[in-house]
């Protein structure tokens, strides 16, 4: 599985992006995709994850209510729709998937990455 995250950018505080997470290589019947992100001097961490089957999600407390997951069959994409955006959302965004039914926070657990893509918010 291949994944190529796009979409990150610069914005004031208070607005928004959309992060895209474009996954090639099979077809993700049965795989779960997450968004992570990392801070400079921070550990990477889980912000939210959907099950390709069913389209179940989960949030990070950090970003439930602003962020919102969801997936393009068609496109076989993941969209990650950013508002409300504050300074302590800053940081590179990665995508991640990983053959499994159940919803995952570890980042060990997810086996395919792909680049990350800068978000930064400005105060």
């Amino acid at each position: 599985v291949q994944l190529q995250a796009s979409g990150g950018g610069l914005v004031q505080a208070g607005g928004s992006l959309r992060l895209s997470c474009a996954v090639s290589g099979r077809t993700l019947s049965g795989y779960r995709v997450g968004w992570f992100r990392q801070a400079p001097g921070k550990e990477r961490e889980f912000v939210t994850s959907i099950k390709w089957s069913g389209g179940s999600t989960y949030y990070a407390d950090s970003v439930k209510g602003r962020f919102t997951i969801s997936r393009d069959n068609a496109k076989n994409t993941v969209y990650l729709q950013m508002n409300s955006l504050k300074p302590e959302d800053t940081a590179v965004y990665y995508c991640a998937a990983e053959k499994s039914p159940f919803h995952s926070t570890w980042s060990r657990s997810y086996d395919s990455w792909g680049q990350g893509t800068q978000v930064t918010v400005s105060s």
